[in-house]
């Protein structure tokens, strides 16, 4: 079964049987060294804290091995790919290169060249979260598996810490769909797809998420062959009209897009893998088989609590997480979840969000508070789609909203860039207070960050109109959907009263 454990960076050792039972009583302890654990550790350490990390795989979690790191290396490799292809728009073309075999491109793909691409990627980043430069920081990083024996007692190994307080930041894992036969064939997930250094000829996505469809552009670039399914809508989270649109590009590229197929079957075929699927809506649909090289499940998270014993420290949870309060306390007030395993939004700087957040509390004994509505997500498809804030369907009951809206056809960057598919939405009160925003086009991950501090700090429409962006650049779509604002203003019969009245004194 090929959904076993990567082998991207060397992983923690623990500790041999047959050291000597120790007890160790630090502070804090942190489970995890993923974005959340790691943050937190660090905080902790830099105030003289003292603090133990345990860590029973690698350091970095799933973002630096599997995740956020290596998908967006593998999307950078693509670009390049789609860039030649685009080529001649801009009257550059393609010379003394082979054409590939696939899909007739001027270019060919050497797959292992972009395994190692990823590869070096992962271990360039790698020392920033190492083991080396925690323990240099003042954290005792210990590895292995983690377990509660009380309310502030964890094993590991044999070592026993007993710590004031306690930080859950295990994360989560691919959540693997009870499709029939699926257990049958070697299936893939983000855990082990990087360490590919062979292109899918097909490969089937279950999934349309982020992250299927950010690698199902990414392999199709590339040359592969790709089929998407989904048992409900593209992006189903996102902003209906933005994930219409990467939906759409994707399509134009060769990405094939089945929504409201439902995987039935799964079952190994002649050099491959055959998914039988439902699709349709309610009682009317048609039955279709696809056949594929490879299949590649991203149909969800699911949140690493196992193995913990959480019982014995008093700490409820279900399967969307462990349950906290608006503080990331859990039932056990000595002890924190954040990040993945409590639920929520699952991202990077989500969990550093909550690291940062929950170190205030342990270290000043400050209440806090976390703010769900100042962070953003993106997913990182061409053209990428990113939000933050209240989302239109969210307020479309709520009286006097106003949402502005500007196209990249309309910017100036955008156009020399021949990237002009897209949008900016943002959502104000009738006084102008931003509420949210969301942005499907080139650098829209980038662009939106404004956006995010805009809402953190109560701004105005007004605030961002007074603001000046150089000139060509893509964020000038957020300032002129702000001058939407003000659109109408002209022709107001007071104001135009209030000019004339003006101009008579010179």
């Amino acid at each position: 079964m090929s959904n076993s454990a990567p082998q991207n960076t060397p992983s923690l050792e623990p500790a041999p049987p047959g050291d000597a039972p120790q007890t160790l009583t630090p502070d804090v302890v942190v489970i995890g060294g993923g974005s959340g654990g790691l943050t937190t550790a660090a905080v902790m350490a830099s105030f003289g804290v003292p603090v133990v990390l345990i860590e029973k795989h690698k350091m970095g979690g799933d973002c630096l091995n599997v995740g956020c790191v290596p998908s967006k290396a593998i999307l950078a490799a693509a670009k390049h790919a789609h860039a030649i292809m685009e080529g001649p728009k801009f009257g550059v073309h393609a010379k003394g290169q082979k054409g590939a075999k696939s899909k007739g491109t001027p270019f060919d793909v050497d797959f292992s060249t972009v395994h190692d691409h990823i590869k070096d990627v992962i271990g360039t980043i790698a020392p920033v979260d190492s083991v080396e430069r925690y323990e240099g920081l003042g954290v005792k990083v210990l590895g292995g598996e983690a377990r509660f024996t009380g309310p502030q007692t964890v094993q590991v190994g044999n070592t026993t810490v007993k710590a004031r307080r306690v930080v859950i930041a295990t994360g989560s894992r691919p959540a693997v769909p009870p499709i029939p036969g699926l257990e049958t064939v070697p299936y893939i997930t983000n855990e082990v797809i990087f360490d590919r250094k062979e292109l899918p000829e097909h490969l089937i996505i279950v999934g349309a998420g982020p992250i299927g469809l950010e690698l199902a552009q990414a392999h199709n670039r590339l040359g592969a062959k790709v089929t998407v399914l989904e048992g409900f809508k593209v992006l189903g989270r996102e902003d209906r009209e933005a994930a219409e649109l990467v939906k759409s590009t994707l399509e134009s590229e060769g990405v094939t897009i089945h929504e409201h197929a439902l995987a039935t079957n799964v079952a190994n075929a002649d050099e491959g893998v055959e998914v039988t699927i439902a699709v349709g809506e309610g009682d009317d649909k048609e039955t279709q088989t696809i056949k594929g090289s490879h299949i590649m499940v991203a149909a969800g998270r699911a949140v690493n609590v196992e193995g913990l014993d959480l019982e014995k420290a008093g700490i409820d949870y279900d399967r969307r997480g462990i349950k906290v309060d608006a503080g990331m306390r859990t039932s056990n007030r000595k002890v924190f979840a954040i990040g993945d395993v409590a639920g929520g939004l699952q991202f990077t700087h989500v969990a550093g969000y909550h690291g940062a957040l929950i170190a205030r509390s342990i270290l000043f004994r400050l209440p806090i508070k976390q703010n769900a509505t100042i962070l953003p997500k993106t997913t990182y498809t061409d053209p990428e789609v990113a939000s933050v804030g209240a989302t239109e369907e969210e307020l479309k009951n709520t009286p006097d909203i106003r949402i502005l809206r500007w196209a990249f056809h309309e910017n100036d960057r955008a156009i020399a860039e021949r990237t002009t598919e897209g949008f900016i939405k943002v959502f104000t009160t009738k006084r102008g207070k931003i509420l949210g925003a969301v942005i499907v086009g080139p650098k829209a991950g980038e662009i939106i960050s404004l956006w995010g501090l805009a809402i953190a700090k109560g701004m105005k429409v007004s605030d961002i109109t007074s603001w000046v962006a150089a000139y060509p650049t893509l964020s000038e779509v957020g300032r002129r959907a702000a001058v939407e604002y003000y659109k109408g203003a002209t022709d107001n019969p007071t104001l135009r009263k209030v000019i004339t009245f003006l101009q008579r004194f010179g």
